[in-house]
């Protein structure tokens, strides 16, 4: 009798555990890998012109040097935050994205500040740097949304039944999906 009931524990194991699509997530979870990857090859990229950017800007702007001061501390926190993949949690990605933020917002005070000289505008390697970080930016947004579409449908994937009881078996987690800045939930303010 105990025999019997073995076996048909076993054979009802089989079919579930091929169900399970251990493979298929497996492939998914390096699909998430190799998005995340992609984004910080872009953020890398932004980073890597911005010494450029500050350099060109520097020449023009002498006397903007707290400006050019917080773009480079800011890009300096940015690539001091290095998540691998394996380490990806809410906790790990809400502080790489500060850090992006950060700089991001300190791009948008050096372009700003650049507005006030004409001399710069018209030069040639800045309006270069302006067109490369407008391009990087665009590919970081392409590679986050990219990043986005395979965490839910890796998230989808291990939460669904019967996969999720083996998911859990064989240590698939949720991974952290980026979330919008908090001035991004208020709508900007428009004066003439």
């Amino acid at each position: 009798m105990k025999n019997f009931k073995l076996l048909l524990i076993v054979a009802l194991l089989i079919p579930m555990l091929s169900s399970c699509n251990y493979n298929s997530l497996v492939e998914k979870k390096q699909g998430v890998e190799q998005q995340w990857a992609e984004v910080q090859n872009q953020y890398q990229r932004r980073a890597d012109l911005i010494p450029n950017l500050v350099a060109t800007v520097k020449g023009y702007a002498t006397h903007e040097s707290e400006t050019l001061e917080k773009v480079t501390q800011a890009r300096a926190a940015a690539t001091s935050v290095n998540i691998n993949a394996d380490d990806l949690n809410e906790e790990t990605l809400a502080k790489f994205q500060a850090a992006q933020n950060e700089l991001t917002g300190a791009l948008k005070s050096l372009l700003a500040v650049t507005e006030a000289y004409p001399d710069l505008k018209a030069n040639e390697n800045f309006r270069d740097l302006q067109v490369q970080l407008e391009g990087t930016e665009n590919r970081i947004a392409t590679a986050r949304g990219r990043y986005t579409q395979v965490v839910a449908d890796y998230n989808t994937s291990i939460k669904k039944f019967p996969t999720n009881i083996y998911a859990g078996w064989f240590g698939f987690e949720s991974q952290p999906q980026f979330k919008a800045d908090e001035s991004a939930q208020r709508a900007p303010e428009v004066k003439f």
